[in-house]
């Protein structure tokens, strides 16, 4: 018997978390492993009888059978898929590893250029105090000529090292094969010829004098705060999409009178 640590209060979630674990260890074939997407998909439904069965005491005899079969049948593609994960999670954890310096790295330029920012400061003051006293040059011509060296410094400081960029975009291009995605393709939307029929009524709106004859709607009409309009109600809206479902019908021939519908 092995005894292992509680880490959720309740057993019954402890047992569920336990055994799903345990699952996932002896039943672990991907989509690749499968010809199709049913039987991966069948697949799955079966682990998951499998595990109901084990969380719940079903025939437990017949599942751990069931288990030992499965062991038995694909211990090799079992230990190639363990070995599969190990692999995707050592990726993982070395792009991790890689983002978390990179962040590291930019933060430290970060400080770098502040401080260097704040000595820049520092010797710009300084310098246009020395040139007030010992030149004869007009002093806000003096501090014009003095800023606009500074800022040369600065930008020439700030320039992005284009290699360190290509660089470092090349070291992201890290992709788990098992995340990835199929192709996106772009949205095509709705564009055919579609007749809104609005040449077919005339809508009434509320507050016309003669509105329709419509008592579902009795007290959104007496509603003078606006409680259903703050909601987004609005009941032109409601009118119109029963006249536009009404007059579009009227093109439609009507039914033969020996077709009747399906019982």
């Amino acid at each position: 018997m092995q005894f292992i640590h509680q880490t959720f209060e309740d057993l019954t979630v402890e047992k569920e978390v336990g055994v799903r674990r345990r699952i996932a260890k002896e039943f672990n074939k991907r989509r690749q492993d499968f010809p199709d997407l049913r039987s991966y998909n069948d697949y799955l439904e079966m682990v998951e009888d499998i595990t109901f069965n084990l969380i719940h005491n079903i025939k437990v005899r017949e599942t751990e059978e069931l288990i030992e079969k499965n062991r038995r049948e694909n211990a090799a593609l079992i230990e190639l898929n363990i070995q599969r994960d190990e692999r995707d999670v050592s990726s993982l954890q070395e792009e991790e590893a890689r983002e978390r310096r990179e962040r590291e790295q930019r933060a430290a330029e970060l400080r770098m250029m502040e401080e260097e920012d704040r000595l820049e400061k520092e010797r710009e003051k300084q310098a246009i105090i020395d040139g007030l006293a010992t030149s004869s040059t007009d002093a806000d011509r003096l501090v014009a000529k003095t800023r606009a060296e500074a800022a040369k410094r600065s930008q020439a400081r700030r320039r992005p090292d284009i290699s360190n960029l290509l660089s470092s975009s090349a070291s992201s291009s890290y992709i788990n094969p098992r995340n990835s995605s199929a192709k996106d393709e772009p949205h095509v939307p709705f564009t055919d010829d579609w007749d809104d029929c609005h040449d077919k009524f005339n809508l009434r709106l509320p507050g016309d004098q003669s509105p329709y004859y419509d008592p579902m709607t009795n007290e959104v009409r007496k509603d003078a705060e606006g409680k259903y309009r703050a909601g987004g109600f609005m009941l032109e809206e409601v009118w119109e999409r029963a006249l536009r479902c009404a007059v579009m019908a009227l093109d439609i021939a009507p039914l033969p009178e020996d077709e009747g519908f399906a019982s």
